[in-house]
């Protein structure tokens, strides 16, 4: 081989990759750019508008409300039962809560004594009775005999004087069986009017004295309902009109029989006093209502509760709907609540007569969202 001949050429393979890598990049870079730039000419797509439930806001002058003024069941009496005489309570067959009629038995004391007494006095009685029918029988005779001078004057005075205290001694027996019979009536504690056993101090077996309450009745048939009414709407009732009542969630009517004169200085009100029918069946101090209507004279409008959202220092928020031709959105309109009566809000504020608002949903909807009308409700 000649020595002039040129040496090969060594490669750089490391120059090599580093170029195709390179290259590459760019493309990858420019790829990544112009997807980019196409996403950034692209229109995104339209949202639907919101589609939402209106009522309309009608101002007025006033609204009517109803007034609810509470009181309580009062009975016609309360008494505390109680005997006249000591002993032990033998039996009490009425319990606490039970009903009873005039004439039933609440208590008896044990009368085995007071029998006793009265067995033996009845047997004087009889005695002395029959001693008296004797002295007389014999008195008697002793008259037809004196005309003959068979019986002397003082064996007939003796004789006549004998029947005179015989007659005596059955008169004070005979009041003695008419006490011991009282007793006995006394030792039978007996209902004085139709009622309920409202409380039970003693038991069987307790030996109680004269005046020691045994039971507390509370009549049924005459009560009355204590309410307390303004000392503007008490002018306004008329004694001996039906009114309504609720009781226990149910209206009844009920005669008023009248209305004290004085007012309460603290609550400016008085008491009303309504007659409750006897076919209704009420507790003593059981709650009940006097319902009456009121016109209110302040300016605002209806609005169901639905379409308030909480807003701030105790105001609430409506959405009004904003409409320019056929494109509608909402605005905020702050309100005042003055009163809430089932599923509506009687308000005032800023809101103008005829505006639409928001009926419902208004957590979905800001400021400003596009939105659709329902039909108003």
């Amino acid at each position: 081989m000649s020595q002039n001949a040129p040496e090969p050429r060594k490669v750089n393979r490391t120059s090599g990759v580093l170029g195709v890598a390179v290259a590459v990049a760019i493309v990858v870079g420019l790829t990544v750019a112009l997807q980019a730039r196409v996403a950034l000419t692209q229109t995104a797509p339209e949202k639907s508008p919101l589609t939402v439930a209106t009522t309309t806001f009608k101002l007025q002058e006033s609204y009517g409300r109803t007034v609810a003024y509470l009181g309580l069941i009062v009975a016609g009496r309360k008494t505390d039962l109680s005997f006249e005489i000591p002993g032990r309570i033998a039996t009490l067959p009425v319990r606490q809560g039970s009903e009873v009629v005039a004439g039933d038995l609440i208590a008896q004391l044990d009368d085995a004594a007071l029998r006793a007494r009265r067995d033996a006095t009845t047997a004087d009685l009889k005695r002395a009775q029959a001693e008296l029918e004797l002295a007389r029988l014999k008195a008697k005779r002793q008259k037809d005999l004196r005309a003959t001078g068979a019986v002397s004057k003082e064996a007939f005075d003796e004789t006549r004087l004998r029947a005179s205290a015989l007659e005596a001694q059955v008169e004070a027996v005979t009041a003695g069986l008419a006490s011991i019979d009282i007793e006995l009536e006394k030792s039978r504690l007996i209902t004085p009017y139709d009622g309920i056993v409202a409380d039970h101090y003693v038991h069987e077996g307790t030996v109680i004295n004269p005046g020691v309450p045994v039971v507390r009745l509370i009549e049924t048939a005459q009560q009355e309902a204590h309410i307390g009414v303004s000392a503007a709407r008490a002018g306004e009732l008329e004694v001996g009109k039906l009114y309504p009542l609720k009781l226990r969630g149910e209206k009844i009517e009920a005669v008023l029989l009248s209305v004290r004169p004085d007012v309460d200085p603290i609550t400016r009100s008085t008491t009303a006093v309504f007659r409750v029918p006897a076919r209704v069946s009420a507790l003593d101090g059981e709650p009940i209502t006097l319902e009456l209507d009121e016109t209110m004279p302040l300016a605002g409008g209806w609005l169901p509760i639905s379409a308030l959202l909480e807003g701030k220092r105790g105001l609430w928020t409506v959405l009004r709907i904003d409409s320019s031709g056929t494109q509608h959105t909402t605005l905020r309109e702050a309100v005042e609540v003055l009163d809430i009566q089932r599923d509506k809000a009687y308000v005032r504020g800023t809101l103008p007569s005829g505006s639409l608002v928001v009926a419902s949903g208004m957590h979905r909807i800001t400021p400003g969202t596009p939105i659709a009308l329902e039909e108003d409700r």
